[in-house]
């Protein structure tokens, strides 16, 4: 494994890392079982960090990790997120009283005496620019209820404003093949202000596997069957924007990434990790096997200054006009 620091904070965590959304809900069929098994292993082969929220299975993910990191609470670092249980529009849910109340009930699923890394969960951009939620956090920080803070956010807007209040230590982006606007202005002033850069939708919801047909269908309790053009929540949460149909045409033209390398998808991991201004990525993940193959970019052959270039011109040719949403 290999460890990359998160902004300015010194800590180290492990470039591959994993989130919990999967295992959590909303991306079909689990298994308690095999999740803690899944996440037994991943430990096992070096991951020291996971990313949660209180919204995934309504805490379910935040009590699992706490089985699986027992004892091992100073060795493994986790970072959950906050907000969506309520209003995301309403000030009153970033009032001490209320982020308090979430953290709390946070730390208790986690079983941990102070949460690592506590992000704001895609909050109403307005929230951001008031910046009144960041002097709650530096009070639960001061507290010692959390050691750092950072921001999930939507759009490259949104992390450019996050990167003016200096107590926020990290961004969690949405950043893959199909999404490659953080590239011109975010990543590198995240870098230049030491601010970590977690990615998440690094395979744009399974995508970028190369797996998917066209008429494939998804479980009805699976985000990205009822959540395929923003009908739940933020339609770039899903497939990255793209509709499904478009999404599988867009990635058989990028099939040829795998040539000489494992698979597409570790592919497509190792070139967010071939940006060194990105700290981990951080894939979902609902058995051992699928931990198996999203750790196996690590040993993944790196891209050329030329394939980048073609990868770039792809993007800008023939996917940035199918995304939909703000990004």
């Amino acid at each position: 494994m290999n460890y990359r620091e998160l902004g300015n904070t010194g800590i180290k965590i492990s470039e591959v890392s994993f989130g919990t959304w999967a295992i959590g809900g909303s991306w079909g069929r689990t298994s308690d079982m095999e999740a803690l098994k899944s996440l037994e292993y991943a430990i096992d082969q070096g991951v020291n960090f996971f990313d949660t929220a209180d919204v995934y299975g309504d805490g379910h993910s935040e009590e699992l990790l706490a089985k699986a990191t027992k004892g091992r609470e100073d060795q493994i670092h986790v970072a959950t997120k906050f907000c969506r249980q309520g209003d995301i529009f309403d000030p009153q849910n970033y009032s001490y009283e209320k982020v308090s109340s979430y953290c709390e009930d946070s730390l208790r699923r986690l079983n941990r005496e102070a949460i690592d890394l506590y992000q704001i969960h895609c909050p109403a951009t307005e929230i951001l620019k008031d910046g009144s939620v960041f002097e709650v956090l530096d009070r639960l920080k001061k507290e010692g209820k959390i050691r750092h803070y950072g921001v999930s956010v939507e759009t490259v807007e949104e992390g450019l404003i996050c990167l003016e209040y200096p107590n926020v230590k990290s961004l969690q982006v949405i950043f893959n093949m199909f999404r490659q606007k953080p590239l011109e202005k975010l990543l590198p002033e995240a870098y230049q202000k030491g601010v970590g850069l977690l990615v998440r939708l690094p395979l744009a919801s399974g995508l970028l596997t190369g797996k998917f047909t066209s008429d494939h269908v998804f479980e009805a309790d699976d985000h990205r069957r009822f959540n395929e053009n923003g009908e739940a929540f933020n339609v770039g949460e899903t497939f990255a924007g793209l509709g499904f149909r478009k999404g599988v045409e867009l990635a058989s033209e990028l099939k040829w990434i795998a040539e000489g390398r494992k698979s597409m998808a570790s592919a497509a991991l190792r070139w967010i990790l071939d940006q060194k201004e990105i700290t981990c990525i951080i894939p979902g993940f609902k058995n051992v096997k699928q931990v198996e193959d999203n750790l196996s970019a690590l040993d993944t052959m790196p891209f050329s200054a030329e394939e980048k270039q073609e990868i770039q011109r792809f993007y800008q040719e023939k996917v940035q006009d199918f995304i939909r949403g703000p990004y």
